[in-house]
């Protein structure tokens, strides 16, 4: 028994990776930089809005950071709203997801300081303001998940539900909530 246990313990060591621990460095994670690439899309982040009820926009706890709802807000300040699928064409439910996207990546860097910090884009949420009969969610909400990917690559790809909902807080089209892991 005790060559067994000698030998788990043998494997698991010889098995470590040695570049994996988390004083790698953060230009490890991509070979661009993550803020440029965004300046890049034509993307700018503004400051996010602060709460308007008794919330915040982010809690960090270890490396993940769970970012509250947020929806398609536009540079005037006012929100893309509507039911799709009735007000709204699936490709303007994409834009509103796309949007609330952009507000993310805003309230993600203000809790963050740097996106070259994110690991992943573990999972997302997306609830899409519907009209009864509307069906094709996903198509929506790949507004969102398309542009995690373009900023972040590999790195933008996660778990995701989309679900429909029958109202949302203002009308607004769409919103989205995400888990992103991160490092220091």
């Amino acid at each position: 028994m005790k060559f067994i246990s000698a030998a788990i313990l043998l494997l698991m060591f010889s098995c470590v990776d040695e570049n994996s621990n988390q004083s790698q460095p953060i230009a490890e994670l991509y070979d661009y930089n993550v803020e440029e690439k965004i300046q890049s899309l034509g993307i700018t982040l503004q400051a996010p809005s602060p709460p308007v009820a008794n919330y915040v926009n982010s809690v960090r706890t270890g490396n993940l950071i769970f970012m509250a709802g947020k929806g398609p807000k536009k540079d005037d300040g006012d929100y893309i709203t509507g039911k799709v699928g009735s007000e709204l064409s699936i490709e303007e439910g994409y834009a509103a997801a796309r949007l609330t996207a952009v507000q993310q990546l805003s309230a993600l860097k203000a809790e963050l300081g740097d996106l070259n910090k994110v690991v992943r884009i573990v999972k997302v949420l997306g609830m899409v303001n519907a009209d009864p009969n509307f069906t094709e969610h996903p198509s929506v909400i790949n507004g969102f998940s398309d542009l995690m990917v373009e900023v972040f690559g590999v790195r933008g790809k996660h778990a995701r539900a989309a679900v429909g909902m029958g109202s949302l807080p203002t009308n607004i089209a769409c919103e989205i909530e995400m888990i992103v892991e991160v490092r220091d």
